[in-house]
């Protein structure tokens, strides 16, 4: 594949504490061992995943507001994700920042997101790109046209769900127009109770954590799972979205979907070893690497 991967959605500064011993709760104050402020959001994760083996990826969002543009525009430097497309934030926006608590094996998340997630899409000359991933539903419902933007110029088009506490049944009609389809087994259940049927896109892809992945084509019977190896969990934060590069890196070779679901598990675990999303991914090396089937 020879185009870049475009990757477009909300893109915030994390502020990630880890190996915390309980969540906050109201009049009590938790102590964090550890911290990390980096680049954030599902689509920033996922690209810089696949720049670490040797995709060509641009971001497509807006910044946060100043003084976290400066920190994520030098982290997606230092990723190699290519930033051109990314467009300031307007004049009295809130910075967009997600304060991230992590445990053993989960986290929860705090988060700001002000003014609209992507710029102009007519910004974008469609055509230059391969493929597009968007890194939440949200971020597709608020620019529907993204989708028939890509599909006219021959993209291929992936869609991470990302957590939302209001799902509506509409979404089923973009979630099916959409080529790959990867939420998470919350998500998934959450879309089932308002209506959205489990395999509406015609491929699904169900992150479930430590106990991996499952995929199924819309026409397929039966789920193909791939289990996850057990690793050390240091911040889980991320680990949907890294899991989503990796399997998109073996999809867009054609790869079969078990070894595009092991190459998913394989980036998923590389992501919980290191603090904040992408912190496990600034070179390629054997943490990616494909495992032995």
């Amino acid at each position: 594949m020879n185009k870049p991967i475009l990757c477009a959605g909300r893109l915030y500064c994390d502020l990630v504490f880890a190996d915390a011993p309980r969540l906050p709760t109201l009049g009590t104050e938790v102590f964090a061992p550890n911290l990390s402020l980096c680049a954030g959001g599902g689509a920033f994760i996922t690209g810089a995943t696949l720049a670490s083996m040797g995709h060509s990826v641009w971001q497509f969002s807006m910044l946060p507001a100043a003084p976290f543009d400066t920190l994520v525009l030098a982290d997606m430097k230092e990723h190699h994700v290519v930033a051109t497309a990314c467009k300031p934030a307007a004049t009295g926006v809130d910075p967009q920042i997600t304060v991230a608590v992590g445990l053993q094996s989960d986290r929860a998340f705090l988060t700001r997101a002000d003014g609209p997630a992507l710029p102009d899409p007519t910004t974008i000359r469609f055509s230059d790109f391969a493929h597009l991933h968007i890194g939440e539903l949200k971020t597709l419902q608020e620019m529907p046209a993204l989708l028939g933007m890509a599909k006219s110029a021959g993209l291929t088009v992936s869609l991470d769900c990302s957590w939302q506490d209001n799902y509506d049944k509409s979404a089923a009609d973009l979630i099916a127009a959409v080529d790959v389809f990867l939420p998470n087994e919350y998500e998934v259940a959450a879309l089932a109770a308002v209506g959205v049927p489990e395999t509406c896109a015609p491929l699904t892809v169900i992150k479930s954590g430590v106990n991996g992945a499952r995929a199924r084509a819309r026409t397929d019977d039966a789920w193909t799972q791939s289990v996850a190896a057990p690793v050390k969990v240091v911040d889980a934060t991320g680990a949907g979205d890294a899991f989503n590069a990796g399997f998109l890196s073996c999809w867009l070779d054609r790869a079969p979907i078990e070894q595009c679901l092991s190459k998913g598990n394989a980036c998923g675990a590389a992501a919980v070893q290191a603090l904040g999303g992408a912190g496990g991914f600034k070179t390629t090396g054997e943490r990616v690497a494909l495992p032995d089937t």
